[in-house]
């Protein structure tokens, strides 16, 4: 990780590691596929290591596509609710800084939702390290699309209090011998305003604010959103970025 403070924030999930395996959104089909056309590779009988794996949310579904995952969590709490869901599951504890596994384990590495808690100096050289000569490593988030008209108002609402991600990192792999692509999967969820305030709620910039500031801050943004949506349902609409990155020495 970064920095001391880099590394609070990104354990500052373990205080709301119920609540994130609650209400977090999944990724849909289209991820995978995209992932297993652009890697090359099917997930079915992959080995893949599951790094920042959280509550275990794409771990599950990398394990539904007949992949054999590995989980590596640095944070406590978080470990501990993928147990309860995914016992099943091999968990690590450690980060993608420093990998605790032996060079060529694994066809694929993912970081869903969580590169960016790494230094790629650190984590890109300890994928490649791990990466068996096909494998590759893919990275992806689930960002709010503010082409929506109410997301941009709430985005309008909550700044700057939110932090967005890129839909592609593919240009920070420059420095890298390695070859990215990427791909944009754009997906939606329906779920009631209270489950969408309960998400906002589990993001790292909500986590560590002052809790009365916070339950300020949400109790506003509740209210706007009741307003727009007084049946108390609304559809969460997402843009998903993939970057899929292999050796440059690996066959296309």
């Amino acid at each position: 990780m970064t920095s001391h403070s880099n590394q609070s924030r990104a354990l500052s999930f373990d205080a709301v590691a119920t609540q994130y395996a609650a209400a977090r959104p999944g990724y849909p089909a289209a991820l995978f596929d995209a992932m297993e056309e652009l890697a090359g590779l099917a997930l079915a009988g992959a080995d893949v290591l599951d790094c920042g794996a959280g509550t275990g949310i794409a771990t599950r579904l990398l394990g539904e596509r007949g992949a054999r995952v590995v989980a590596l969590e640095p944070g406590a709490g978080m470990a501990e609710e993928l147990r309860r869901a995914a016992p099943e599951v091999p968990l690590v504890r450690g980060e993608g800084n420093r990998l605790p596994f032996a060079g060529g384990s694994f066809d694929v590495i993912t970081y869903a939702q969580a590169w960016h808690w790494t230094d790629p100096a650190r984590s890109v050289p300890e994928a490649l390290r791990v990466l068996r000569p096909h494998g590759v490593l893919a990275l992806w988030w689930n960002q709010a699309d503010v082409r929506v008209d109410w997301v941009a108002a709430e985005e309008n609402r909550l700044a700057p209090f939110t932090r967005g991600f890129p839909t592609t990192v593919a240009e920070l792999f420059a420095p890298f011998p390695v070859r990215a692509a990427a791909r944009e999967i754009t997906w939606s969820r329906r779920i009631t305003v209270e489950e969408h305030i309960r998400n906002l709620g589990t993001h790292s910039h909500f986590v560590v604010m002052d809790p009365v500031e916070r339950a300020e801050l949400l109790d506003a943004n509740r209210t706007a959103l009741a307003r727009r949506f007084p049946d108390g349902e609304l559809d969460e609409p997402y843009r998903c970025g993939l970057t899929v990155v292999r050796p440059a020495t690996a066959q296309a």
